[in-house]
């Protein structure tokens, strides 16, 4: 039974510290205690390792109320599973300790959706989704998550499940109680100058909240940002929820670290709200 299941941290002691007070040093080392926090609908978070992608995730989440439920959006990078993959059941597991699924909330948007099926294969070593955990639970204990990885880029599926997130969210009265966290890194690979041009394209879109233009860009100019589609899925969503405007947090790449700047990865941080 998928109930009794407990995911363990597939990339713990890898992405970032096994250990749990060596984790919660690092995070805190990225984390500004003293910003002003937004009530956010929504906010988009890198997921590479945290010695690379920690600054923009501790900024970012910094500048969120991190609330009780957190629906996860992120890419699907081993293509195991579905093409759209939802988990309604069990407990994940990181070095600060163990987070719900939260069964309501999954279930419901299961529900809503033609496209979601339910699915633990596309979760089960996938880090897109794990990463973005422990900041979370440093700002709080008690989150439950609804997990969702995206391996098709179907817009017309992604916008649908975006819309179906806002509508259930509505309808359950859970607006205030809710978060949604898109998981992404920006240009892979590319030169830092090349990697800057690429993203600011793909940021603006969704700075405007217009995930048809983050699609066109994405496929027009080759951008190699592997979590777009859960980017879309979540400007559906937040622009069903009343978003009225996106915030860009902070940007950087992987070369402001390895001052190897041939080849970076980009890495944004984002908020709407």
């Amino acid at each position: 039974m998928e109930t009794d299941r407990i995911r363990k941290p597939v990339v713990a002691g890898q992405f970032y510290p096994a250990d749990a007070l060596e984790l919660s040093r690092q995070i805190k080392s990225f984390i500004d205690e003293k910003a002003l926090k937004i009530d956010a609908i929504a906010c988009m978070l890198p997921h590479a390792g945290y010695v690379y992608s920690g600054a923009v995730a501790g900024a970012t989440v910094s500048r969120v109320n991190v609330k009780e439920r957190i629906i996860l959006l992120g890419p699907n990078h081993t293509g195991l599973g579905e093409p759209f993959s939802i988990s309604s059941e069990g407990t994940w597991q990181t070095p600060l300790g163990e987070v719900q699924i939260d069964s309501f909330l999954a279930k419901k948007i299961l529900g809503s959706s033609n496209f979601l099926k339910q699915d633990r294969l596309a979760h089960a070593n996938e880090h897109s989704l794990e990463v973005e955990l422990p900041f979370l639970q440093y700002f709080r204990k008690d989150i439950k998550i609804t997990p969702i990885a995206f391996l098709s880029d179907d817009l017309v599926a992604l916008k649908e499940i975006g819309k179906g997130i806002a509508k259930i969210i509505i309808d359950e009265g859970l607006e205030k109680s809710t978060l949604i966290v898109a998981s992404s890194d920006m240009t892979h690979y590319e030169t830092k100058a090349q990697a800057e041009k690429q993203d600011k394209e793909a940021i603006s879109a969704i700075l405007e909240l217009n995930e048809d233009k983050l699609m066109e860009r994405v496929k027009r100019l080759g951008i190699s940002m592997c979590g777009y589609m859960p980017a879309i899925a979540m400007l559906s969503a937040v622009k069903g929820l009343g978003a009225k405007r996106a915030e860009l947090i902070k940007y950087q790449t992987s070369g402001e670290v390895n001052k190897d700047y041939s080849s970076v990865v980009g890495y944004a941080g984002i908020i709407a709200y």
